[in-house]
């Protein structure tokens, strides 16, 4: 007997590829992802590489706040989203980006607050 597994289409999955990122609407739209492009870029630098400087100043042991601010930085940063997409297929937004972001740097904020 043979089992066939089928995958669901992709509009049916929680996670399912834009089918395009770039605006194609008004000269309003263009400025919000260009805005966005440049936040989340600034936000990468900023937070990764403070998180990379903390670790540098405090060490890698026990988990500091180097390392949730190295990973909100990498949340947020359009390079891995691009690398999402390329090689697991999935697109993720701006806005599911910078939450992630947000909530990585809140449990770091929780964690600092609680360890001290």
């Amino acid at each position: 007997m043979r089992v066939r597994v089928t995958s669901p289409p992709p509009s049916a999955t929680l996670m399912a590829p834009n089918p395009s990122s770039e605006p194609t609407g008004t000269p309003q739209e263009k400025w919000k992802v260009r805005i966005g492009l440049v936040a989340a870029w600034a936000w990468t630098m900023l937070a990764g590489g403070g998180g990379v400087l903390l670790l540098i100043q405090r060490g890698p042991w026990p988990l500091t706040n180097g390392w949730f601010a190295l990973c909100s930085g990498a949340a947020a940063c359009p390079l891995t989203a691009w690398l999402a997409r390329r090689s697991l297929g999935v697109s993720l937004s701006g806005r599911v980006r910078f939450a992630a972001a947000l909530l990585i740097w809140l449990a770091g904020q929780l964690a600092r607050r609680v360890g001290a």
